[in-house]
């Protein structure tokens, strides 16, 4: 999960060898690296070019990820383009649904309501 260029020299030759000896994952790590890079530099515009990479790839399991971005595309180049997010208030809402599975079967909608005006 850390940039290639953060690591210290031991890790990077133990990461280098374990590439050398799957390709496969050295694909993977490829795509992985090249799509946080486009995330992190807001290169929505590159979308596109990934998923039609990804989807030539070895990897089943990008290539579903692709397919996933394909059919949202609108909405995930808005994502990787645009300053706008929905960040700050996905930790409140992530917290509501804990409370809520907390509670199911157990009480009605006051009780869900107090606690979350209680642990805000």
């Amino acid at each position: 999960m850390t940039r290639p260029d953060r690591l210290d020299p031991d890790d990077q030759a133990r990461l280098e060898h374990i590439l050398d000896r799957c390709p496969g994952l050295a694909d993977t790590t490829r795509h992985v690296r090249s799509f946080a890079t486009m995330m992190t530099n807001r290169n929505g515009h590159l979308i596109d070019d990934w998923i039609t990479a990804a989807e030539a790839g070895a990897s089943p399991h990008l290539d579903a990820f692709a397919t996933g971005l394909r059919r949202d595309h609108d909405a995930v180049q808005a994502g990787l383009t645009l300053p706008h997010s929905s960040g700050a208030v996905e930790g409140t809402v992530n917290k509501i649904k804990s409370l809520k599975r907390q509670m199911f079967g157990r009480a009605n909608f006051d009780l869900l309501r107090a606690r979350v005006l209680l642990y805000s």
